[in-house]
């Protein structure tokens, strides 16, 4: 065996056994509706923000205070920042539209009509493009984020975008929910270049990059988070997760998912190669089932609330299975170690 080889993975090894004790040290109240999808930390000013029903929420993440709302992004589910604009886009999905805003007064701009229903959403920086994964219409919309010209208004996915990650070249690595799949999207030609089965995965929704190695990680209805490798278009491993999760993050050589029904996280670590493990669940709350992480201070962003109360039929699956919110009770958990 090569000693580079060894090395690595005795590292890996080292790691997995010293898995950090992440805990909820804070809980970061928020007024407005109770509704939530998707959350961006944006490092440069630090600030989370965070899709609430039909505002956005900008949170100083020094203070821990909402330091301002970006008003009527309808069915809002994403957020994409673009530094060398100075300009952030939401996923405004009950109007079809990108809702354009200034990152330094949060003050609204341009309404961008894309497909229907627009869900994920990413800013690749190569080619200055905004892009939305359209949930209803099953398709891509491309739009020149400098002049909100819509480049291409439907490229057609076969099947139901889920969460996107782009390498800031030009490339967007998407999961499909419908048929197990991840794809990828050149900008440039304005189509699809790749796309492979992510088997054992079933549903995959949320979606991370490894910007050093390139691998992917796609956390899946089924209880699982599958590894790939969008070069090769294989499969590398696999690790089990809690249940419900909508969300994955990347922090300190882990791969942590949000699960929102059991109100855990698993995190997950590589522990030689293409051998992956869940070396640590964490408690969280019900309900958090999208994450954002903090990569310079190590900390970890979940938004939840509290719940009415459940019949178990409903609690087991029945009818009324999802949980309903309760008014005045949104929050973002920080998790820290």
């Amino acid at each position: 065996m090569k000693t580079g080889l060894l090395l690595s993975m005795l590292l890996a090894t080292a790691v997995a056994l010293a898995a950090p004790d992440y805990k909820v040290t804070a809980q970061i109240a928020i007024d407005g509706p109770v509704r939530w999808d998707y959350l961006q930390y944006d490092a440069a000013s630090q600030r989370l923000f965070v899709a609430n029903g039909t505002q956005t929420d900008a949170i100083d993440t020094r203070t821990g205070k909402l330091q301002g709302v970006i008003a009527a992004t309808h069915g809002v589910h994403g957020i994409a920042i673009a530094h060398d604009l100075g300009l952030g886009f939401t996923s405004n999905g009950a109007d079809n539209e990108i809702g354009e805003f200034a990152l330094e007064t949060l003050q609204p701009g341009r309404r961008i009509k894309v497909g229907s229903n627009p869900d994920a959403i990413v800013y690749d920086a190569a080619t200055q493009r905004v892009v939305t994964f359209n949930g209803k219409s099953q398709d891509i919309s491309i739009v020149n984020a400098k002049t909100g010209e819509l480049v291409q208004p439907a490229i057609a996915v076969g099947g139901k975008p889920e969460f996107a990650q782009t390498n800031n070249y030009g490339l967007v690595f998407f999961n499909i929910e419908d048929t197990n799949e991840v794809a990828v999207l050149d900008i440039r030609k304005g189509a699809l270049v790749q796309r492979y089965s992510i088997s054992p995965c079933d549903s995959p929704t949320g979606l991370a990059r490894d910007e050093t190695s390139g691998h992917l990680y796609s956390v899946c209805g089924n209880g699982v988070m599958v590894i790939s490798d969008p070069v090769t278009g294989k499969v590398l491993g696999q690790a089990p997760i809690g249940r419900g999760a909508d969300g994955v993050a990347l922090l300190d050589g882990y791969a942590i998912s949000a699960n929102g029904r059991d109100g855990t996280v698993s995190v997950v670590a590589q522990t030689a190669p293409n051998q992956f493990a869940t070396v640590a669940i964490i408690k969280t709350a019900p309900g958090a089932r999208t994450i954002a992480a903090d990569t310079l201070l190590h900390k970890l962003y979940l938004p939840t609330a509290s719940f009415k109360p459940q019949d178990p039929a409903a609690s087991a699956g029945g009818p009324g299975a999802r949980p309903v919110a309760q008014e005045g009770t949104f929050r973002v958990l920080v998790l820290g170690r």
